[in-house]
């Protein structure tokens, strides 16, 4: 099956267990792509003692996860695209849901 996860927060708990659900999706063989809007692009680098969403997030990356960061809402922070989250658009989000089977939302 094809996932498509949309992440719009970088509350710890809540993205570091976006992460591991991504994970555990293509561990069992699932295909999954993550996007990233609004406050959810800062999670890269993201430590949390107990809820490591780079962790995850690198985890996801590992076994073959697609990370997509809005462009938008990178700039709108002053952040640049990174090799883990490259710069994309709307129109790579809305992609992502046309591509997806199930779209799940945290």
């Amino acid at each position: 099956m094809k996932l498509g996860i949309i992440l719009e927060t970088k509350e710890l708990e809540k993205a570091w267990n976006a992460f591991r659900f991504a994970v555990t999706a293509k561990k069992k063989g699932h295909e999954v792509k993550a996007f990233l809007m609004g406050e959810a692009v800062e999670c890269e680098g993201l430590i949390d003692e107990k809820y490591n969403v780079d962790e995850q997030l690198n985890k996801f990356i590992e076994v073959g996860g697609e990370i997509l960061a809005c462009g938008t809402c990178l700039k709108s922070r002053q952040l640049e695209s990174t090799e883990a989250c490259p710069i994309s658009t709307m129109i790579d989000c809305v992609e992502v849901v046309e591509w997806a089977d199930k779209v799940v939302t945290f």
